[in-house]
């Protein structure tokens, strides 16, 4: 079982790094490059990055790091007297709640109200609104990694 929690941890850390990136892109520069744009090139813009995404690598690393995450809270909770527990539990639930539920949550029906849409109207908000909730997904996406890799360091006795 240390092997699998250990595989586990560094999958969900590597993944919440990657997606931290990812999230960090967008809130740095992506999202005020498409607002300095026309209008509709940047809906036009946002629009097929969301749909392209849907059938990237993306997909697969954002429900396999939530289901890790998801897993190693669970896991922490039955193994709460081992080093790392209660980070390993913490590095899960800010990951769940501040990634996946954020982006079920916000980001997502905001994409889907763009898309559906497709009005300059919606725009401002969206730009405002979506790249608000992306700034918490990237912050715990990176606090998770941190996480994390202080629990792999502290079941490794280097902490």
């Amino acid at each position: 079982m240390q092997i699998i929690v250990t595989i586990l941890l560094w999958f969900s850390a590597i993944g919440c790094g990657l997606l931290a990136g990812l999230y960090f892109a967008f809130s740095t520069f992506i999202m005020a490059a498409l607002a300095r744009i026309d209008q509709a090139h940047g809906i036009a813009a946002m629009n097929s990055i969301n749909a392209t995404i849907l059938g990237s690598l993306f997909m697969p690393l954002f429900f396999g790091t939530t289901l890790t995450g998801a897993a190693l809270a669970t896991l922490a909770l039955f193994r709460w007297g081992e080093p790392g527990a209660a980070v390993m539990l913490a590095g899960g639930l800010v990951y769940v709640i501040g990634m996946f539920l954020v982006t079920v949550i916000y980001n997502v029906p905001l994409n889907n109200e763009l898309a559906r849409t497709g009005a300059a109207e919606v725009w401002s908000r969206y730009l405002k609104d979506w790249t608000f909730w992306n700034h918490v997904r990237t912050v715990t996406s990176a606090a998770a990694m941190a996480l994390f890799i202080a629990a792999i360091a502290l079941r490794r006795g280097l902490a």
